[in-house]
């Protein structure tokens, strides 16, 4: 089998690298997270997650990061689409993560950015979820991200795997450390070939982590791959779905327990989501296909349709983020676009102020009646 050293990416430092797999490489104990198991160090089980005053269940959007017009990250959008969830009825979100191009943040931006989100969802029903992984896989950048999330309120924290790392037994101690970092639900996010038994060996081991984002190639993807989860774990390992989620009912029929769309659309999805859980599925079925409906009109789905419902400025801006450009893209967006159900073939050029107007136009006539969240 192929070695994590032979697959370190060039992209992770080296001195970052060997602090992060050294010692799982040698069979030996990390000092900081437990002891040797197997001939690898694994984490010693925590303590079981605080009990959740929020169920980590629903509609659980990616949010976009937004940036003023001289490049600063604006607090004041950001905490906007929190409000937008909150008002929508919009079961959850998570920030940041791979669509909010989470790569371009500096550290202080995400911890300003965290701050902002939590201060403006305090007292409101939305679970709010802090993305906790750090760019060069270093344990410290991480544990500091999640303790500061859990310090300023936040319910629960979700991980992306560290950039380059492959090997599975260390990337369940990873997920075994960050699980004893903070007493948060601690979600997991799957990439590439992460396998089922990754994920069953860390239901397992990591009493905080209940809760999976499948993206993961692996097994077919996560259409393919929940039925075994859920048969392996007791159905106690709930999966959330990602990939602009785009096939919400075959999701919803195959168990999924949340979905991840970006937030412009957010309280469609959530309304999409009580209906089909109410057993109103017919309606369910209708409140989703107007989703796609809508992705079909050649409408700009990025910062425009977030400028049309009150969350963004028409002077916001997106970042480019290097090397997060995986299923969903990042924060701003073009036409249809992720979570926009389509893809129509480009109009005529329109300006800014042009392309809100036309979505403005498009929501009142066709989605007025259930548009929940609006700022505006």
């Amino acid at each position: 089998m192929e070695t994590m050293t032979e697959k370190r990416s060039a992209g992770l430092p080296r001195r970052a690298f060997l602090q992060f797999v050294g010692a799982a490489a040698a069979g030996l104990a990390w000092s900081r997270f437990g002891s040797t198991a197997g001939g690898v160090a694994f984490a010693a089980a925590p303590a079981a997650a605080k009990p959740a005053g929020k169920a980590i269940r629903g509609v659980f959007p990616i949010l976009s990061t937004p940036y003023t017009a001289d490049d600063k990250l604006d607090l004041e959008c950001l905490a906007n689409e929190v409000k937008f969830c909150n008002k929508g009825g919009v079961h959850g979100l998570a920030w940041p993560q791979i669509a909010s191009g989470w790569t371009a943040l500096k550290e202080e931006e995400r911890l300003a950015g965290a701050e902002a989100l939590l201060a403006a969802g305090k007292g409101g029903k939305t679970v709010l979820v802090i993305g906790v992984q750090s760019q060069d896989g270093n344990i410290q950048t991480v544990e500091k991200y999640a303790k500061h999330a859990a310090q300023n309120g936040a319910d629960a924290v979700v991980s992306l795997p560290p950039p380059g790392v492959t090997d599975e037994k260390a990337l369940l101690a990873y997920y075994q450390a960050v699980g004893k970092m903070t007493d948060l639900p601690l979600i997991l996010q799957t990439q590439d070939q992460m396998s089922v038994d990754l994920v069953v060996q860390a239901y397992k081991t990591i009493p905080t982590a209940r809760t999976v984002k499948d993206e993961a190639a692996a097994g077919g993807g996560a259409l393919q791959r929940i039925g075994e989860i859920r048969r392996l774990t007791n159905d106690e390992m709930k999966v959330f779905s990602g990939q602009g989620v785009r096939t919400m009912i075959n999701e919803m029929e195959l168990g999924f327990s949340g979905h991840c769309p970006t937030v412009n659309l957010a309280d469609i999805y959530a309304q999409a989501f009580d209906l089909y859980h109410a057993g109103k599925k017919e309606e369910a079925f209708a409140m989703f296909g107007r989703i796609q409906a809508l992705g079909t009109m050649n409408l700009n789905m990025g910062n425009p349709m977030m400028v049309a419902r009150g969350m963004f400025k028409l002077t916001t801006r997106s970042r480019n983020a290097p090397g997060a450009a995986a299923a969903g893209g990042g924060g701003g967006g073009g036409r249809a676009g992720r979570g926009g159900g389509g893809g129509a073939a480009a109009g005529p050029a329109r300006t800014p102020a042009e392309e809100v107007q036309a979505i403005r136009n498009a929501l009142d006539t066709y989605l007025k009646p259930y548009l929940r969240g609006d700022l505006v």
